[in-house]
């Protein structure tokens, strides 16, 4: 079942995105060579302290951090570690869900140290952001939520780059993870009727190879098979009579 959210529940949402896109406006500050990730994920830790938000991925399943740090062949879920040290052109993928009076916003952007090493690279993440906006731009009431999926395929193929099958975007509100499941692959007009009032965390995760992955003995770390990098961007909507609301940009809605 899909629940529908009602404007109180809407507003405290919006309230929780708006305040985590304000620490991921300052996260490329601490990108930089030499830094490690376990001091990103502290540094997470403490803003969203201070602006009342609560994590919602530590302790979920026993994970012990307030966020995911992937870099370079890490698709999704890395572990922050002091041991993972951040050098000049890796690609970093940061993750981050959080509530606000008990209700939840979860976004994900991909950010190079200095500059990417490739072209390609480059790219990738480039088309990982036009994926994401495609898909959301599908999101409207009357479609189905496999146009979502449909838009996003079709963006990140035309390219030449692999979509992730096995990880998918979800359903959100006061639980980081509701129905539906929102695959980033698949045939358009399948699936529940988009209705005004539904929450979503669209996430397209795509790669510069083939798009198999696989699990580390931790049981989170995702990379993938063939060791080439992936991208990752996620943002929270709400679908309404129009344009789809955008909690997780400033600004709202597509340009």
């Amino acid at each position: 079942m899909i629940n529908i959210k009602n404007k109180a529940s809407i507003r405290k949402m919006e309230e929780a995105g708006t305040l985590l896109a304000a620490i991921f406006f300052e996260i490329p500050v601490f990108i930089t060579a030499g830094i490690t990730t376990l001091a990103i994920d502290a540094w997470i830790e403490k803003q969203l302290i201070a602006r009342g938000l609560v994590s919602k991925m530590k302790g979920y399943r026993g994970y012990g951090h307030v966020s995911c740090i992937s870099v370079n062949d890490v698709v999704v879920h890395g572990i922050p570690n002091k041991q993972v040290v951040l050098q000049e052109g890796d690609l970093v993928k940061v993750d981050v869900c959080a509530s606000w009076q008990g209700y939840c916003a979860d976004m994900a952007r991909s950010f190079f140290v200095g500059q990417a090493r490739l072209m390609a690279h480059a790219q990738l993440v480039v088309v990982a952001q036009n994926a994401l906006d495609k898909g959301i731009e599908q999101a409207i009431a009357g479609n189905r939520v496999s146009d979502i999926s449909a838009a996003i395929q079709a963006e990140v193929e035309k390219h030449g780059f692999g979509v992730v099958r096995d990880f998918a975007g979800h359903g959100i509100g006061k639980n980081m993870h509701e129905e539906p499941e929102i695959l980033n692959y698949g045939r358009p007009g399948q699936g529940p009727l988009l209705r005004p009032g539904m929450a979503f965390a669209l996430e397209p995760m795509i790669t510069l190879g083939k798009y198999s992955v696989c699990i580390d003995e931790d049981g989170w770390t995702v990379r993938t098979r063939d060791g080439n990098i992936a991208a990752h961007v996620e943002d929270t909507i709400v679908i309404t009579d129009g344009k789809p609301h955008i909690l997780t940009r400033i600004n709202r809605v597509l340009a």
